[in-house]
């Protein structure tokens, strides 16, 4: 038995899948039994475990085909209907995704690796959302990565401009539709300084598209992220779209992200004032914010 698989004893079973449904709970979705076990913490196990796991542990409630939690229960059809929503709504959002993503790689050579994250990557991903990337860039283009992404991406959204919006995506111009999850400079990879159960879901939960061998070093190079999730061993099996021919790099020195942060920062401000009389959508961003800790960009900014 392998070191991952160790980390947890054969009969805990029950444990790990009420602890995986509370991991995807505050994540805002659930799973059925099937797909659940395949994500299990600790290692997959049956779906029959997992309806075994419902009947033990008095948390655990079956609902519309869903395994959640007694205090989400209530939510199921909500959440079931976001699924099959996804199936209908995704299709297009998720190749209009990979249309943008080969544009950002194509005119940012800092660019790394791109995966799509989110309810996009998950399945629940409706209209209302916006499309989520991770990225990996280079050392000192963090912030020069953030401002490209929502320059480039408010000049995308031009062309979904009726697309339906929450509170989290309506925008003055063009709704919010893609946006930065996640942007890892290549140094905070090796080590990655959080290896939690909350990062290596993260990962496996997401679906990269470019640079996936970058990926796959990272997952390697963090032995406590396959502790938690030892289905990373085989995550990242496709490929994703070669690179483009790409801008030159000359033209984005690291002295450029010291700008870059203050227009960041700037916007990122303005954006939470926008949304200061929406405590839902406020109470969204501070839960992203915290799991992504200590990658956020504009910390001091939280809540604000």
């Amino acid at each position: 038995m392998g070191t991952a698989a160790r980390a947890f004893q054969v009969d805990d079973r029950p444990q790990r899948v009420l602890r995986t449904v509370a991991l995807l709970e505050r994540r805002g979705y659930a799973l059925s039994a099937g797909r659940l076990g395949t994500l299990c913490l600790g290692g997959p196990v049956s779906g029959e475990d997992v309806l075994a796991a419902a009947a033990i542990r008095p948390e655990l409630r079956l609902a519309e085909g869903l395994v959640l939690t007694v205090a989400t229960a209530p939510r199921a059809p909500w959440i079931a209907e976001r699924a099959r929503r996804h199936r209908r709504e995704a299709p297009a959002y998720l190749d209009s995704a990979l249309g943008f993503a080969r544009l950002l790689v194509a005119l940012c050579p800092f660019v790394l690796g791109i995966a799509i994250a989110g309810s996009l990557a998950s399945g629940g991903f409706v209209e209302t959302d916006d499309v989520d990337l991770n990225l990996i860039v280079e050392d000192g283009h963090r912030h020069l990565a953030y401002c490209a992404l929502n320059a480039l991406g408010l000049l995308h959204a031009l062309r979904h401009r009726r697309k339906p919006v929450d509170g989290l995506t309506r925008r003055p111009l063009a709704p919010r539709l893609l946006t930065a999850n996640l942007i890892l400079e290549r140094r905070q990879c090796f080590p990655l300084p959080r290896q939690d159960e909350q990062m290596a879901f993260e990962l496996l939960a997401s679906q990269p598209c470019f640079g996936t061998p970058l990926w796959r070093r990272v997952v390697g190079a963090n032995p406590g992220l396959r502790r938690h999730f030892p289905q990373l061993e085989g995550w990242a099996a496709a490929e994703g779209f070669p690179a483009p021919r790409r801008a030159p790099g000359w033209l984005f020195p690291a002295m450029l992200d010291g700008p870059a942060r203050g227009l960041g920062s700037a916007a990122w401000r303005w954006m939470q004032w926008t949304r200061r009389h929406d405590p839902e959508a406020l109470e969204r961003v501070a839960y992203v914010r915290q799991t992504m800790r200590p990658y956020t960009l504009f910390d001091a900014w939280a809540g604000q």
